[in-house]
C-alpha cells in the first residue's frame, strides 16, 4: 500500500467535501468519470461511492509534470489528488451535483492505476444490455445507482438488526451444509467426499434448525440467513437469496406479527421517512380471495370482487346457468371508466383471463349516454339487467367483467384481471405503501396430479385448534395458524405457529402421504426432540432482497444484489455453473452421464 500511495492518506470521500471545507487542503481518491482538456485547464470529475466532485488542473499554477498527469487522464483511471477546496465561479455552479458549488484546485496528483475503455458506461441512464452488465458486474457496481442501492441495503439490514436486538432476540448462525428434506422447492445437493454416495443439501430455509433452537431454550432467535432453492428463475426469484429469519417461544400469532411489523416500521422510518400506522390491518385468506381474488391483494385501489351466483341461477344466459348447476360460481367486478375499452381491448382482456385456466370472460360496458355494449346482455331481461346493475353498481362510463368457473379458479383469474385493470385504468396510487397481514390460510392443498395433500406453507405448521376435529375426516377444511405479510400486492414473507407435539407432527406427516418409516427417516431427529419438552413456538421469515426491490422500486431482484445470477441461474461473470476435473469427480465417487 505504501508503495502505491507513497504515504498519501485520503482526507474524505469525494462528495463529502462541502463549503465548510473551503480553503482546506484535501486529499481525495477515486475514479475519473470524465476529463475535459480546455487548453491550459483540465476539468476532471472524480467519482467514488459517495458521488462526484470536480477537480481542476490549472497549468498556470502547476509544475509541468503534475499538469501532464491531468492531460493524460482517461475514464476510469484511478486517481489521487491533493489540493485546496475553492468556490466555483457563479456561472460555473452545477446545481445537479451535491458538490456543484465547490471544486478542488489540484496541487499534486498520482495516477494509482490506468484503465482500458470499459465495455459498459459507468453512469446511470444508459440502456445497457443486461447480459453485458452482469458479465462485467464489477464495473456495473461503480454506477451511482448501484452504489446507492448497496448503501441503502446495508442501512436496511442494520436497522433490522437493531430492532431485533431491542426486542431481545439473539442472532444465531445455522448450518449451510444440512440434510435434504424435499417438500416444496428442489434442493441444491452437495456430495460428501468423506461419506461416499451421501449428500448434504443447501438449506431452503433454516426452518428445522430454528425450531430446534426453541427446543434448546434460546427463546428468541434471528439471523440474516442465506437460503438456496433450485427453482426456475424469474424477475422476483433467485437461486440464492437472503431473508430475515426469526423464531419465538411461548407465543401466539399476534406476538410474532408485532415484532415483524415493528421491524418494517423502523425500516420505513429510517429509509423512506414514512411512519407506518401500527398495528397493521388483518384480513383472512377467505376474505382476501372472495374480495380481491388473491392471497396477496393490492389494496391501494378498489375494484372489489362480488359473487353473483344467486343472481345467475335463472338469469337467462346459459353459460352462467350451466355453471351454477355444476356447482360453480359466477363472480364479477366493476371497472370505473372501463366503458372506453374497444372491442379489441375487451378481446385482449378475455385472452389474458384465459391464461389463468378459465374458459372465457363475459363483459358489459355502459356508455356515458346510457347505451350498452356487452358479450352477453342480449340474453337478459330488463329486470335481470337492472338487478345486475344494482348488484355491481355499474354506472355510465363503467364496464363490468364476469367469470364462471370453479370457485378458486374463477376468483384467482378475476383477481389477476383486477390487477391488470388497475394498471390500465390508472387506479393504483403508486405513492402509497399498503402493508397488511393475511391470516388463516388453508393448512393443506390437494394436488390432483399426485392424488394427495401437500402442505400449503410447510409440514410444521400448526392447525387452528378449533379445526383439529377435521384433520382425519375433512383435511381440506382445516385452517392453519399461518400468516403472510403483503406489501402493495407482493408477498413479503410468511410465518406460522409451529407444531410442537410429536403425535400431532406424526399425524401431519401421515396426511402428507409419509409412511411412519419415511417420516422418521427424514425427520426423526425433530420427532425425537419433541419428546424432551418443546415449548409452543412460532416464527416468520421475509426476503431482504424483495424488500429492497420494493423500497427502490426496482423491476428485478437482479437490480438489488451485488452479484446476481442471470435468468437461467448462471453467473455470466464467473461462468458458473461449470465443469470440474475428473480427479475431483473421482474423489467424490461421482460419474457424470454426459448423454443426458
Amino acid at each position: 500500500m505504501a508503495e502505491f500511495l507513497g504515504g498519501w492518506r485520503r482526507t474524505k470521500r469525494c462528495a463529502e467535501a462541502t463549503e465548510q471545507d473551503l480553503g482546506r487542503e484535501l486529499t481525495l481518491m477515486g475514479w475519473v468519470q470524465r476529463a475535459r482538456d480546455m487548453g491550459g485547464i483540465v476539468f476532471v470529475w472524480l467519482r467514488d461511492r459517495s458521488g462526484i466532485i470536480q477537480v481542476v488542473f490549472d497549468a498556470n499554477k502547476l509544475d509541468q509534470a503534475t499538469y501532464r498527469i491531468g492531460e493524460t487522464l482517461r475514464g476510469e483511471y484511478v486517481l489521487a489528488v491533493r489540493g485546496e477546496l475553492a468556490l466555483r465561479a457563479p456561472e460555473a455552479v452545477n446545481e445537479n451535483l451535491p458538490t456543484g458549488r465547490v471544486e478542488l484546485m489540484v496541487k499534486e496528483a498520482k495516477i494509482l492505476n490506468k484503465a482500458q475503455t470499459p465495455p459498459i458506461y459507468i453512469e446511470d441512464g444508459k440502456n445497457e444490455n443486461e447480459a453485458v452488465r452482469l458479465k462485467y458486474r464489477y464495473l456495473d457496481l461503480r454506477r451511482p445507482s448501484m452504489q446507492q442501492m448497496l448503501q441503502l441495503r446495508a442501512r436496511t439490514v442494520d436497522t433490522i438488526r437493531r430492532h431485533m436486538a431491542s426486542e431481545g432476540f439473539i442472532e444465531v448462525e445455522t448450518p449451510i451444509l444440512t440434510k435434504s428434506t424435499p417438500e416444496g422447492a428442489r434442493d441444491f445437493l452437495v456430495p460428501s467426499r468423506l461419506h461416499p454416495g451421501d449428500f448434504y443439501a443447501l438449506p431452503q430455509s433454516p426452518q428445522i434448525y430454528k425450531q430446534l433452537l426453541m427446543v434448546g431454550g434460546v427463546d428468541r432467535y434471528f439471523q440474516i440467513a442465506r437460503c438456496f432453492r433450485d427453482e426456475d428463475s424469474r424477475a422476483d426469484r433467485q437461486p440464492e437469496f437472503s431473508q430475515l429469519d426469526l423464531e419465538m417461544s411461548f407465543v401466539e400469532p399476534g406476538d410474532v406479527q408485532q415484532v415483524v411489523e415493528g421491524a418494517f416500521a423502523d425500516v420505513f422510518r429510517e429509509i423512506k421517512g414514512i411512519e407506518i400506522l401500527l398495528p397493521l390491518k388483518r384480513m383472512t385468506w377467505h376474505d382476501a380471495m372472495e374480495t380481491y381474488g388473491s392471497d396477496k391483494p393490492d389494496t391501494r385501489f378498489g375494484l372489489k370482487i362480488k359473487t353473483v351466483t344467486s343472481w345467475a341461477k335463472n338469469c337467462g344466459f346459459s353459460v352462467f346457468e350451466s355453471a351454477v348447476l355444476e356447482g360453480r360460481i359466477v363472480c364479477g367486478l366493476t371497472a370505473p371508466g372501463g366503458a372506453r375499452f374497444s372491442r379489441k381491448d375487451m378481446d385482449a382482456l378475455a385472452e389474458f383471463a384465459r391464461g389463468y385456466h378459465v374458459k372465457g370472460l363475459a363483459w358489459m360496458a355502459r356508455q356515458d349516454d346510457g347505451s350498452l355494449r356487452s358479450s352477453f346482455a342480449k340474453f337478459l331481461t330488463e329486470d335481470k339487467l337492472a338487478e345486475l346493475n344494482e348488484l355491481l353498481d355499474i354506472k355510465p362510463g363503467d364496464a363490468a367483467f364476469f367469470i364462471a368457473d370453479k370457485r378458486l379458479t374463477a376468483l384467482t383469474a378475476l383477481g389477476q384481471l383486477r390487477n391488470r385493470l388497475g394498471e390500465q385504468l390508472g387506479l393504483i396510487d403508486h405513492s402509497r405503501y399498503d402493508l397488511l397481514w393475511i391470516t388463516e390460510f388453508p393448512l393443506l392443498e390437494w394436488k390432483e396430479e399426485d392424488s394427495r395433500y401437500t402442505a400449503a406453507h410447510h409440514p410444521f405448521t400448526m392447525p387452528m385448534e378449533e379445526d383439529h376435529q377435521w384433520l382425519q375426516t375433512d383435511p381440506g377444511r382445516v385452517r392453519a395458524k399461518a400468516y403472510d405479510l403483503v406489501f402493495n400486492g407482493i408477498e413479503m414473507g410468511s410465518g406460522s405457529i409451529r407444531i410442537h407435539a410429536r403425535d400431532l407432527q406424526e399425524k401431519m406427516f401421515s396426511l402428507l402421504g409419509f409412511t411412519q418409516e419415511e417420516a422418521w427417516d427424514r425427520f426423526g431427529f425433530l420427532l425425537e426432540a419433541f419428546e424432551y419438552g418443546t415449548p409452543p413456538h412460532g416464527g416468520f421469515a421475509f426476503g431482504i432482497d424483495r424488500l429492497i426491490m420494493k423500497l427502490i422500486d426496482a423491476e428485478s431482484l437482479r437490480d438489488v444484489l451485488a452479484f446476481p445470477k442471470a435468468q437461467n441461474a448462471s453467473c455470466l461473470m464467473m461462468e458458473t455453473p461449470g465443469p470440474v476435473s475428473e480427479e475431483q469427480l473421482k474423489m467424490l465417487h461421482i460419474a457424470v452421464d454426459t448423454g443426458v
